[in-house]
């Protein structure tokens, strides 16, 4: 058996979108180490894909801004599970529609920013909700959020909240499930990745270089780093850690004064 443990368990991955997302990362590192993994994706579109990707996996669609959708997709993935359970749940999901544009923060449109909260953070808790008869009891749920909420990058608009509350959202999910479980909720928070979500973000190309040069190893993140960070939180070599943001920025955070940085404003 490897350190991790994790071979024959069975774990939902939500959120593939191609070969660059996280999810796919993480599915492919935990088939890598002999577990079965379900993946749940948005459009019939991204099904294709995700048949493609990984041959013979189990994919089913899901739009998890309708919770009607929720409800139906966990009841397939019961009935193909048979009263076996879920080792664990991914929730690699998030969404901004900037309709008019980007804006300064203090514009932001109610309706743009509802519908992110509702996308990027309200589905992880519904999705607790609905599949919370089908989790292991000593299961494990993880997010992907981001390095930090508290830096106002002006091209990330209002996702950084968005992402503090979902950050916030696993606490007390941690709480309210603890009546009844010992399922854990944590989050991998990667700094700036080269994803293709990320690269329809205004300006996100200066600031990856940017991020590169303040990581202490000068090296940018990679995907697959954040990848194996939510594959140990899956497993149960993380069993005494639950509520908590685990930050994957390769030292970018304690950066700041990074001599080639300040050297390049002062000289």
């Amino acid at each position: 058996m490897s350190f991790l443990e994790l071979q024959d368990r069975i774990f939902a991955v939500f959120g593939l979108a191609n070969r660059k997302s996280v999810a796919y990362a993480i599915g492919a590192t935990l088939r890598a180490q002999g577990a079965e993994v379900l993946h749940v994706v948005r459009s019939d579109e991204r099904r294709q894909a995700a048949e493609k990707l990984f041959p013979g996996a189990k994919v089913f669609l899901c739009d998890v801004e309708r919770e009607e959708n929720i409800i139906k997709v966990r009841d397939e993935i019961a009935s193909w599970l048979a009263g076996r359970k879920l080792a664990g749940l991914v929730h690699s999901i998030a969404y901004a529609n900037y309709s008019e544009g980007m804006k300064p923060f203090h514009e932001t449109l109610k309706k743009d920013f509802l519908q992110a909260v509702d996308i990027s953070c309200f589905s992880l808790i519904a999705l607790c909700n609905h599949f919370k008869e089908h989790l292991a009891r000593d299961g494990s749920v993880v997010t992907i959020s981001i390095s930090t909420t508290r830096m106002a990058a002006e091209n990330y608009g209002y996702m950084a909240p968005v992402k503090a509350a979902l950050e916030s959202s696993l606490c007390f999910l941690a709480k309210s499930f603890s009546g009844f479980s010992r399922v854990r909720f944590n989050a991998v928070c990667p700094g700036l990745l080269k994803t293709s979500a990320s690269a329809g973000i205004p300006g996100y190309v200066d600031s990856y270089l940017f991020a590169e040069t303040a990581t202490l190893r000068k090296e940018a993140l990679q995907t697959q780093e954040a990848a194996d960070a939510a594959v140990f939180l899956l497993s149960p070599r993380s069993s005494g850690i639950t509520a908590q943001c685990l930050v994957v920025d390769a030292g970018m955070g304690i950066n700041y004064f990074d001599h080639d940085i300040v050297a390049k404003v002062v000289g």
